[in-house]
């Protein structure tokens, strides 16, 4: 988010549904922002175009959100990307899972849409530099 610019954000999402209200909400925010559909092409979207946060599905096509996160965060030019995992199963052990892996957030679908844009905005501003 260097001089000023919009933050970008990459939604990785299988479900069309969900997809676009989220489309929408970053529409809304006023943030840049893509969206790949299934897990084999996420990893090389975010090394790619380095966004500056993933709101990135757990359950995906070919490969799983946890495997992404994982991978993402063991390279280490990728280090500044924020990943918000998202998923259906939000049980305690999912969502300690995610963060073990080093999601920096996690939010359970269905999910209100004012949370999700509070869980967004947390994340940016914790990766902006002043």
């Amino acid at each position: 988010m260097a001089g000023g610019s919009k933050p970008r954000v990459l939604i990785v999402e299988d479900e069309d549904n969900i997809a676009i209200a989220l489309d929408y909400l970053m529409s809304r925010e006023g943030y840049e922002h893509d969206r790949i559909a299934s897990g084999a092409g996420a990893l090389e979207r975010i090394r790619d175009t380095r966004p500056d946060l993933v709101l990135l599905d757990v359950m995906l096509p070919e490969v799983s959100g946890y495997e992404i996160c994982q991978e993402v965060r063991a390279d280490r030019g990728l280090a500044g990307v924020k990943i918000l995992l998202m998923t259906a199963r939000g049980s305690a052990m999912e969502r300690r899972k995610g963060l073990a892996l080093g999601a920096d957030g996690f939010i359970a679908k269905p999910f209100e849409l004012k949370e999700l844009r509070e869980e967004v905005h947390r994340l940016l501003e914790a990766g902006a530099t002043p």
